[in-house]
C-alpha cells in the first residue's frame, strides 16, 4: 500500500509543476484523495461488501467532488488534476499513467445490467477538461481527448479526438497538415489543429484539398514533361497566403 502511495505522489509531482512537495500532494490534492478512497471502495466491492463500498464512494464524492464508482478499474499512477465534477462509471477502466482533468465524464450509453457499458482508457491517455467519453469502446494508448469533446467511438493509439461529436486526428494527418502549412508559408494563424473552431476546421480542409491538388498537378506535369511538354507555367503558386491572412485578421 505504501509503495502505491509513493508511486501516486511521484506521478503527481512529475506531471504537475505546482506540486512542490509530497506534503502538498497528501493534504491538498483532491485527485490523490479520490484515488485513495477508491482503492478502499474497490476492495470492498470485489469482496462483495457492495453497500459499504458505495457508502465509501459517496463519502469520497462529498469530500473531493469526484465520483468514481467502486466497481471501476483504476490503474497505477493515474493523475486526476483538480478533479471537480469528474464522473467515472461502474465498468470504466482507466489504465496506468492516464491523466484526467476536471469535468470529465466516462459514461455509459446502455442500460443493460452486467454488460460493459463504459469506456476503457488505455495506458497514457490524457482526457482534457470537460470532455465526455461515452460508450463501451477503447481510447487507445497515448491518445488525447480535447477539452469539451464528446467522444462516441474508439480512438486509435496516439490519435487526438476533438469536437462535438469528436473527430479523430491521427499523427499522420497532423504531420501532413503542418508540412503543407509550412510549404505555403501559412499555419492557421497560430491556432492548434486540436481546437474545434469552425474557421480553423475550414482552413484545415482547404489545406488538405490544396495538398491533394498540388500532388495531382505535379504528377500530371511530370508525365507531360517526360513527353517533352513544357509545364513551367503550370507549376506556379496556387494559394494567395496574404489574402488568407487579411481575411483572418479582419475577423
Amino acid at each position: 500500500m505504501f509503495a502505491s502511495i509513493r508511486e501516486d505522489i511521484a506521478a503527481i509531482k512529475a506531471k504537475d509543476p505546482a506540486a512542490r512537495t509530497a506534503f502538498d500532494v497528501i493534504f491538498s490534492y483532491p485527485g490523490f484523495h479520490a484515488i485513495r478512497f477508491h482503492r478502499i471502495a474497490n476492495a470492498l466491492w470485489r469482496g462483495n461488501f457492495k453497500s459499504l463500498a458505495r457508502w465509501v464512494s459517496h463519502c469520497s464524492r462529498f469530500f473531493t467532488g469526484i465520483e468514481i464508482h467502486p466497481g471501476a478499474f483504476i490503474g497505477r499512477r493515474v493523475f486526476i488534476d483538480h478533479g471537480m465534477g469528474i464522473v467515472i462509471g461502474e465498468t470504466a477502466e482507466v489504465h496506468d499513467d492516464c491523466t484526467i482533468y476536471q469535468g470529465v465524464t466516462l459514461g455509459g450509453t446502455s442500460l443493460e445490467k452486467g454488460a460493459k457499458r463504459h469506456p476503457t482508457l488505455a495506458k497514457g491517455v490524457i482526457v482534457s477538461a470537460g470532455a465526455k467519453v461515452l460508450g463501451s469502446f477503447t481510447v487507445g494508448e497515448g491518445a488525447r481527448v480535447g477539452s469539451n469533446s464528446v467522444v462516441l467511438k474508439p480512438v486509435p493509439p496516439g490519435a487526438t479526438a476533438v469536437g462535438i461529436p469528436a473527430r479523430i486526428i491521427t499523427a499522420e494527418v497532423k504531420e501532413k497538415r503542418e508540412a503543407t502549412a509550412q510549404k505555403m508559408g501559412f499555419s492557421a494563424y497560430g491556432i492548434s489543429a486540436d481546437l474545434d473552431d469552425p474557421l480553423v476546421q475550414a482552413i484545415h480542409k482547404l489545406l488538405d484539398h490544396s495538398a491533394e491538388l498540388d500532388a495531382r498537378l505535379n504528377a500530371i506535369c511530370s508525365a507531360l514533361e517526360k513527353q517533352g511538354v513544357d509545364c513551367t507555367s503550370l507549376r506556379g503558386p496556387s494559394v494567395d497566403t496574404q489574402a488568407i491572412d487579411k481575411l483572418i485578421d479582419s475577423d
